[in-house]
Formats: structure tokens, sequence, C-alpha cells
């Protein structure tokens, strides 16, 4: 081997939205695109799985431990599923045929710009197991079997970064069953309808109170929904992501969530932004320096806690996405 709030109603959307439309106003004038400098990526988690909780100072993924390469199913399987700290490299295409368990102080990095899984998907954690500190990059994601990745069972601390996400059967990223502390940054979705879901379902009130996760600088390249779809987190940060080519909808908060959507651009989307989704209840949501190119305006209500009382960031310009995320997100580039 190698805190809770008191039941929002969806008639106070219509207040929100009318308090943005001014802004929106203004910020569909400014369509031009500027550039950004070229980038150097981060080596280490930011947003909020950089956040000391839980007992864990931020996420490392399995530096603690040997670094093996593998280049099958088994062998995946069976160090990802070690009860020791390993850094995995994933050398090549690695078929598996259903989703492997992921369980704590792992590190999954994909080798070069070559590396990718497919026939399955990553499930981090098991109902006995928690899938806690877990570093997933630079791997492409094909025809997965169900999610491509699921952080699921009470997972805390995870970073997924620079990956390549398409073609799935259900969601290519779903959070869910009381995981915690997430980033989500630099990646690239794309060809496949259900996209990020935050947030089991309607009836799983015990995600209440946990889901905290950062999306930043992802690319959702003409995939239709779920950018991602939340369920009573709070907060979820979306911030710096690129939209183009949205079918459905872009962001949507649902069942008294409380989501940030900041300094993105929204091209060709005709719902950016959604409070209440399908059968789900309202959610609340803030909207603030997105720039929206042929797109519909934003749905807004409420207050959400400020990601700033977590961890600091400094959102970049939100025109220089178009050319900046494109040429930074997926595999090959860390």
């Amino acid at each position: 081997m190698k805190d809770h709030r008191s039941p929002i109603s969806r008639r106070g959307l219509l207040a929100g939205t009318a308090a943005t439309a001014a802004a929106l106003a203004t910020a569909n004038v400014t369509t031009g695109t500027a550039h950004a400098a070229p980038r150097t990526f981060a080596s280490t988690a930011d947003g909020f799985a950089s956040v000391n909780a839980l007992g864990q100072n931020g996420t490392t993924g399995g530096v603690a431990g040997p670094t093996v390469t593998v280049t099958n199913g088994t062998d995946l399987a069976s160090v990802a599923g070690a009860n020791t700290p390993y850094v995995i490299l994933v050398s090549g295409r690695v078929q598996v045929d259903d989703m492997v368990t992921v369980v704590a102080n792992k590190s999954i990095i994909g080798v070069g710009s070559t590396a990718e899984i497919t026939g399955g998907g990553l499930q981090l954690g098991s109902t006995t197991r928690p899938g806690n500190n877990v570093v997933i990059r630079n791997l492409r994601f094909t025809g997965a079997s169900d999610d491509s990745v699921s952080v699921t069972n009470s997972a805390h601390h995870v970073w997924i970064d620079h990956c390549d996400f398409s073609d799935g059967y259900d969601g290519l990223l779903d959070i869910k069953r009381q995981s915690d502390y997430v980033t989500v940054s630099w990646n690239h979705f794309h060809s496949h309808s259900k996209t990020c879901l935050v947030g089991h379902s309607d009836s799983y009130t015990a995600d209440r109170g946990r889901l905290r996760v950062t999306y930043h600088h992802n690319f959702f390249d003409g995939t239709e929904q779920r950018h991602p779809r939340v369920r009573f987190a709070e907060p979820v940060h979306v911030y710096n992501n690129y939209y183009r080519n949205n079918a459905l909808y872009g962001v949507a908060s649902t069942e008294d969530a409380g989501v940030l959507v900041e300094a993105n651009y929204f091209e060709n989307v005709p719902h950016p932004v959604y409070s209440g989704y399908d059968e789900s209840g309202p959610g609340r949501v803030v909207e603030r320096d997105n720039v929206y190119v042929n797109s519909g305006t934003p749905q807004t209500l409420g207050t959400v806690v400020e990601p700033r009382t977590y961890y600091s960031y400094t959102p970049d310009d939100p025109r220089t996405l178009p050319s900046a995320v494109p040429a930074g997100v997926g595999v090959g580039r860390i």
C-alpha cells in the first residue's frame, strides 16, 4: 500500500426585500469585471474550520500521523477508517463501490491534477466513530452512487478545499446531522443539480444550534440548486463565490436558519437568494455587497449572527470573482 429564535413568517419578506431594492439598483449597474492580483492559496484552514471549539484547535487533519499513498478503493477504505491519524495521498483514479467511511484525524489529498474518486464517495464519521478533524483537498469526485462527500453524524472541524465535484447521484457535498465548524473553499461544482445541502430535513431539529459553515471562493458553474440550501443552522457564511447560470436558485435559507450572503457575484441566476423554499418554512437571510448581473432580486428577512464573532476575514472585491474564481478553483492549483 502506498440560540433558537421564535418562529417567523414569510410576510416579513416584503419589508426585507424592499429595503434591499435600492442597493440592488446600484449594484446591478456595476457589472464590469475587475481583475485580482495573483493569489497564493492558504495551506491551513480558514473560516469556521479554523475556530477553536469543541476541544479542537482549528482543523489540522492527519498531520500527527504517517503519510501513505493509495491507488485503489480497498486501501483507501482501510486507512481512512483506521483509528489513528494519517495523511492519505490519493494517486490516480480510485474506484469505490459505496461510501468510504472517514474517521477522525485524516488528511485525504490528491496527488497532482489527476487524482479522482469515482463510483462512490466519502462519508465523514459513523454513528459510533466520529469524523472530526478531517481535511479533503485536491480531489476530483465523479459518478458517486450517493453523495460525493457527506459530512454527518456530528463530525466537526472539516476543511474541503480545491476539489472538483460533478455528476453524482444525490448531493455533491452535504453537511448534516449535527455536524459543525466546516469550511468549503475554492471548489468547482458543475454538471449536477442538487449541489450543497446544510441540514438533514425539515423534521431533524437536532441540527439547530450547529451546522456553522463557511463557503468562500467556490464556482457554482451551471449547477441548478442548493448553493447551499440551509435548514436550522446559524450562521452560515456565504461569501466571495461565483454563481453562473444556476437555473433554479442560488442560496436558500429555510426553517429559521441564519445565512449571510456577502460579496458574491451572481450572473444569470433568476432567483439568487430565497427565504423559504418548496415545503420548507422561511429562514433569516442578510445580503450585502453582492453583484447581480442579469439576475433576480434576492429575498431577505431578519438578522443573522455575524461571522466575525467567530473569525476574522476580508472579502475580495466581488467584481474580481468572474476571473479570479475560475482561475483558482479545483484540482492542480495547490
